[in-house]
């Protein structure tokens, strides 16, 4: 390797390597906040403190109920991971494999609505919502309850787009062997289409349950009583409070972390693949 191979290499190094410590900071910083009091925290301290366990007991003992939102949020996110997998899969599916005159101008229907920024939407769904609970059969999806807030996330434009670009990939001619051997529709999606797709699905549950467990406009709107509030109400009110315990809003934050963290890191290789679009069986 040449001298200036070399010296090309070790800026390019030196830049990535900067890059990673900034990107990686927040969250040293988080973990480090967690550990130390309030006034340490402010003081801008960089070190390790023994203050992790009081103020998670702090957290656990506040009247802020972080333990029913963070069931809250977890219930709404997996609730509303699920069943956007189930829908927003088979419209994309059905983009792809089912012709028809109308299918690209719905299809760009749906595209066009990711024009529209939700400030926009806020006070029409929430007039919308409203009238809901004054009806027997859609109390479930009112106002006030986990249903509104998990009802507008399951078919999303982004996840039927993301599904119809990678259900191109998928080969036809799986789908006409199994016409052929008598298997129905709804047989070939379940039995075929969905083990097949499998990386694609891992991306899609992640981006999904992310944007879900991190949610806070709509459900600031939508979720008007203590004991419905996710966590990033809570964490928001922590933050607003007249005198923050900023090493207990820290630990929240860090539990609140942990579930995404983990998602992701135990799909990191089929969120790759589910990304680029690849297909594995």
């Amino acid at each position: 390797m040449s001298k200036k191979s070399k010296i090309v290499n070790g800026i390019q190094y030196l830049i990535l390597t900067v890059l990673s410590v900034i990107s990686v900071f927040p969250f040293f910083w988080m973990i480090i906040a967690a550990t130390n009091r309030s006034v340490d925290v402010t003081k801008g301290t960089l070190l390790p403190g023994t203050y992790l366990l009081e103020n998670l007991k702090h957290l656990m003992e506040s009247d802020l109920n972080y333990t029913a939102a963070f069931k809250n949020s977890l219930i709404i996110a997996v609730i509303t991971t699920v069943l956007a997998m189930i829908v927003s899969s088979a419209a994309g599916y059905a983009f792809v494999v089912y012709r028809s005159k109308a299918r690209e101008r719905v299809f760009n229907l749906i595209l066009l609505s990711m024009m529209v920024p939700f400030a926009a939407l806020m006070v029409p769904l929430f007039r919308l919502f409203s009238k809901f609970n004054s009806i027997p059969g859609l109390k479930l999806i009112g106002l006030n309850t986990m249903g509104s807030v998990v009802i507008i996330a399951v078919a999303t434009a982004f996840l039927i787009f993301f599904f119809r670009q990678n259900t191109k990939t998928f080969p036809r001619e799986l789908i006409e062997a199994a016409r052929i051997d008598g298997l129905g529709e709804l047989g070939i999606f379940i039995r075929i289409f969905m083990p097949t797709m499998k990386s694609t699905y891992a991306a899609a549950v992640t981006v999904t349950f992310m944007t879900s467990w991190n949610n806070y406009l709509w459900p600031l709107i939508a979720l008007q009583s203590e004991d419905k509030r996710t966590l990033p109400l809570i964490i928001s009110a922590m933050g607003s409070s007249y005198t923050p315990d900023y090493g207990m809003m820290m630990a929240a934050v860090v539990i609140a972390t942990l579930p995404t963290a983990l998602l992701f890191f135990l799909m990191q290789k089929q969120f790759v693949a589910g990304m680029t679009g690849s297909v594995k069986g």
